[in-house]
Parts: C-alpha cells; sequence; structure tokens
C-alpha cells in the first residue's frame, strides 16, 4: 500500500505512479480581487476628479478674480489716461487772473461780472471796456482770449463760469492771465451751482464705464 492511500480505503483508491492531481486555485477568489482592484481604481478617480472641481470652484476663483482685475486695468484707453493728464494739471480758480472787458453798449457789465468771477475764487485784472478791435463785435455771450498754452488749462476753467463763449487764443505768453469780453448775447454768467458742478466734472473725470468686462 502505498503511503498515499488514506487509510481505510484499501487498494481501490490506490494512487500510484509518480504525478499526482494538481490543486487548483479557487476561481470565486481570483474574481473577488479583480473587482476590489477595479473598485479603488474608480474612487481613485473620482476623488481626483472632486479635487478639480474644488479647486475651481475655490483657488481657481481667486486666481481668476485677480487676472479679472488685471485685465480691466489694462482697459484703460490712451484717450481716457491723456484727458485725466488733463484734468490733473488744471489750475485752480485761484491761480486764474481774468481781465473783464465789456464789448456791448450796456454800461455797467464788466464791473458786474469782475465781482461775481472774483466771489467765485478768480483772481480780477484789468476792468473795462474792450479795445476797437472787439468793441461791439462779439456777437454770442462773450468770448475767451488767452495764450496758446491757456488752450488746455485757464480758459477751459473759465468756460465753465459762462457757457456758450467763445475760446480764441492769442500771442501772449502767460498762460493763467487771461481775457473775457462780455459779447452782446450776455445775460449773466452761468448759475454757481451748474458752473461747480461744470469746473468738478472737468477737474474730476468719471471713467468711462468698461465694455468688455461686467465687474471691472
Amino acid at each position: 500500500m502505498s503511503m498515499l492511500t488514506p487509510p481505510g480505503m484499501g487498494g481501490q483508491y490506490r494512487i500510484t505512479g509518480d504525478k499526482y492531481p494538481r490543486m487548483r486555485r479557487p476561481r470565486g477568489r481570483r474574481k473577488f480581487v479583480f473587482v476590489s482592484i477595479t473598485s479603488v481604481t474608480v474612487l481613485g478617480l473620482i476623488g481626483w476628479g472632486s479635487l478639480q472641481l474644488i479647486d475651481i470652484y475655490t483657488g481657481g476663483g481667486k486666481a481668476t478674480a485677480a487676472d479679472t482685475k488685471a485685465d480691466c486695468a489694462s482697459k484703460v484707453t490712451p484717450e481716457a489716461k491723456a484727458a485725466a493728464a488733463v484734468a490733473a494739471s488744471l489750475p485752480k480758480p485761484g491761480q486764474i487772473t481774468v481781465n473783464v472787458f465789456n464789448a456791448t453798449p450796456r454800461s455797467g457789465l464788466a464791473k458786474q461780472t469782475a465781482d461775481e468771477l472774483k466771489k467765485r475764487g478768480f483772481k480780477i485784472g484789468d476792468v473795462g471796456n474792450a479795445t476797437a478791435a472787439y468793441d461791439k463785435k462779439v456777437t454770442g455771450a462773450g468770448l475767451l482770449l488767452g495764450a496758446k498754452a491757456a488752450d488746455r488749462a485757464a480758459l477751459p476753467v473759465l468756460n465753465t463760469q459762462l457757457s456758450g463763449a467763445g475760446l480764441k487764443t492769442d500771442g501772449r505768453t502767460q498762460a493763467t492771465t487771461v481775457d473775457l469780453i462780455i459779447g452782446t448775447g450776455f445775460k449773466a454768467l452761468t448759475k454757481k451751482e451748474d458752473a461747480d458742478k461744470a469746473l468738478t466734472l472737468l477737474t474730476q473725470p468719471k471713467p468711462a464705464p468698461a465694455t468688455s468686462k461686467k465687474h471691472c
């Protein structure tokens, strides 16, 4: 009897020869391992995707806001920068000397206008009748006359006090001394509250609204 023959089984189930039956691993265990590995992989992908979404709605949002702010700053046009530079360089009323001349047949207008301008903070120079070059030849509300350098300085500031006045430059060199020549169409200076609003808008222009970005 072979030593491999279980006791009590006799020779009927005797195992002979040098080959033995191969013991196979149960198939159910292999399937379980495969399912486990697949599940872990799927859960890992889901977790990675969730982290990406969180980054987009948190950290990514901050970066986007910063980029948007920088992009809005870059939208300032050269024209807007030039306008801001001009507004910053405008003189104040107290830095402007105004010569007031009457070019109409009505008497007393030059002194009345000069007194009102003085109340509004302007310095007053000469007051009197206009020269022959302008006397009774200014048909509008008035004419503001100054140096070429005053075209973007003293003249626009004075123009806020007399709407409808014409602007003209001459060969004088002093930019802060200008003439106000009262024309035949003159009635009165612009109301002080309206003149103050116009002066504020001139010296502190509002930025143009953004068109490409809603939250700039």
